[in-house]
């Protein structure tokens, strides 16, 4: 063979590894993306109850630490132990409400009770989200906890668990 025809044969040979590693990027990137967001939706729920109860554990410490370094009467001691007794109370109202919307029928759900307002986010495992759905969830809400409906958010997150 002609030096000629070499190179033209590697430059071709190089330019067909040059097509494949970027298909091959663009193919594992697809499949990145939507593996990710299947194992996101999948996880919601427990990465969800995670991450609240790391938050809430860290501010039950900050509240401790505040509680040891004031004395018990000072306006600080009692704000203190005041919001800490607000968040064990929340965490208690989030789980007793979290078991009731799983007895509805729901394979999971989380519920957000917040500290500075009124509102109670719930989300569900569900793909969708009925009107009869809803109005179970806003019963359950006023009549357990006592929630306004228009203080209530529901929000369905659907995950194959």
């Amino acid at each position: 063979m002609t030096k000629k025809k070499k190179i033209i044969i590697m430059s071709s040979l190089v330019f067909l590894l040059a097509v494949t590693a970027v298909l091959n990027v663009l193919l594992v990137t697809n499949n990145a993306a939507a593996d990710t967001s299947a194992v996101d939706t999948a996880n919601y729920f427990s990465t969800y109850r995670s991450e609240r109860t790391t938050t809430r554990s860290e501010e039950l410490l900050q509240l401790d630490s505040v509680i040891e370094l004031y004395d018990e009467g000072s306006e600080r001691y009692e704000q203190a132990v005041d919001l800490k007794l607000q968040i064990i109370e929340i965490m208690e109202d989030e789980l007793v409400l979290e078991t009731m919307i799983k007895s509805l029928g729901f394979s999971d759900a989380v519920v957000s009770i917040g500290t500075d307002s009124e509102n109670v986010n719930v989300f569900i495992n569900s793909d969708e989200l009925s009107t009869d759905t809803a109005l179970s969830i806003y019963n359950l809400l006023r009549n357990e906890a006592g929630v306004a409906p228009t203080n209530i958010i529901i929000m369905p997150v659907y995950s194959q668990i």
